[in-house]
């Protein structure tokens, strides 16, 4: 028989999630046909069997494998019959159970399958345990010897140590000095007084990447900021011209689309700028890895989109070549696509630079937490009519600030400071940023 493995669907992915089974156990299988939909750490895929043959289940529904991992067989009608069920899936809706193969092992003899949630480990034994239990029984305190693993081969998944963390620590377990017992007053005033009641919501994979990819960063990255405030006089009056174009464009040939596809904004100016600039200062376009410095040929700019209770950069790649009008339309279709759940672990990977842009909420300036691996990322506040000088005089101009968080592994001051002046410079000036 075959194996069909966890598949890596992302560069940054390390372990999915069985979320439904599209083919039943025992069914007959086709290479192209739709075979499981993963949740990763980026977005939702539904993966294709590479495979011919009979399909044989091994990773129920809802549970939590490492790429890699083998989540399913696929064999003969005679292989596939000898299989026996020794597992159910958490209750979805689906068929999909664990299956282990009866093989006829020399060395072993014939040996009836156990359960794998009747065994535990033993003191000081390799636990068997998906990276994500690890993770929650390391925040809860909660020994991974203690329990039963109900995954295949009797792996601890994420649903046994919540579990455990639910149904609290065991009739065994002695609670540290000065705690409150269960059912003692202090224990009751704690849950009826100071917070309240307090609900715990379970994070989505995309949000524990984030919260695991920015603690890494903060963590490991030394980083620095500079800000600048631009004169964006010249942006406001060409997007006001580019604005009267499209308009124009749409009267004279209706249905074509253009008063749709609308027009550049702000941000499509900076991701612009910035690609232009990275061309100029290679370094501000380069990873730090092992040790090392990476600099990439391609420039690759991902654009920070706000999604349903998560944060997702897309990625528009080779902008350096692309036309403003080329950027506005792809930005405004990955942001769609984001907030749709459609976008593609492809597009939300090869990013070299980050743009985070918070100025349509009225933000003046910010600090975004840079993008690991990459050398840095640029935050956007709001385009304010503020008070400035000119010359001898003071007038009123439309002014933005920009802020870079930098690795000072991969930029020093002086470097990121010549890439900011040229980002500035290309937006004060931004006839450029049109050809």
């Amino acid at each position: 028989m075959a194996d069909i493995v966890m598949p890596r669907l992302s560069d940054t992915m390390e372990e999915g999630t069985i979320l439904h089974w599209l083919k039943r156990d025992g069914e007959e299988l086709r290479r192209g046909e739709e075979l499981v939909e993963i949740e990763t750490d980026k977005a939702t895929m539904i993966y294709e069997s590479d495979q011919d043959g009979v399909l044989e289940i091994l990773a129920a529904e809802g549970h939590t494998l490492e790429v890699g991992a083998v989540i399913a067989r696929v064999g003969d009608a005679r292989a596939a019959s000898t299989s026996a069920v020794i597992e159910e899936g958490p209750a979805s809706g689906g068929p999909a159970g664990v299956r282990v193969a009866e093989q006829a092992r020399a060395q072993a003899g014939s040996e009836a399958a156990v359960a794998p949630s009747a065994v535990s480990p033993a003191v000081g034994e390799r636990v068997k345990a998906s990276p994500l239990a690890r993770r929650i029984a390391g925040e809860s305190g909660i020994d991974l010897h203690e329990l039963s693993g109900s995954g295949p081969g009797g792996r601890i998944v994420k649903a046994d140590v919540l579990e455990r963390s639910s149904g609290g620590a065991g009739e065994n377990s002695t609670p540290p000095p000065g705690a409150a017992t269960p059912g003692s007053a202090a224990a009751l005033e704690g849950v009826t007084t100071a917070k309240g009641q307090t609900t715990t919501v379970e994070l989505s994979r995309t949000q524990q990447t984030i919260a695991r990819r920015m603690a890494e960063s903060k963590a490991t990255i030394p980083d620095f900021t500079l800000q600048m405030d631009l004169d964006m006089g010249a942006c406001v009056k060409l997007r006001t011209e580019l604005k009267r174009l499209s308009r124009a464009e749409a009267d004279a040939e209706p249905g074509t689309g253009a008063q749709q596809l609308g027009t550049p904004t702000y941000n499509d100016m900076v991701v612009k700028a910035c690609a232009l600039a990275l061309r100029e200062h290679p370094r501000a376009n380069g990873s730090y890895r092992d040790g090392r410095l990476q600099l990439h040929s391609r420039v690759n700019v991902g654009v920070a989109v706000a999604a349903e209770d998560a944060l997702v950069v897309p990625t528009v790649f080779d902008a350096d070549e692309k036309s403003l009008g080329e950027i506005a339309r792809e930005t405004r279709a990955l942001a769609g696509r984001v907030r749709a759940g459609t976008v593609t672990p492809p597009e939300l990977g090869g990013g070299t630079f980050t743009v985070s842009n918070l100025g349509m909420y009225g933000i003046r300036s910010f600090a975004a937490i840079i993008n690991p691996p990459q050398a840095a990322i640029l935050s956007v506040g709001s385009v304010q009519r503020r008070a400035v000088v000119r010359g001898d005089e003071l007038a009123a101009g439309e002014e933005m600030t920009i802020t870079l968080s930098c690795d000072h592994r991969i930029l020093y001051g002086a470097d990121a400071a010549e890439f900011l002046a040229r980002v500035r410079e290309l937006l004060e000036s931004p006839s450029a940023l049109t050809l």
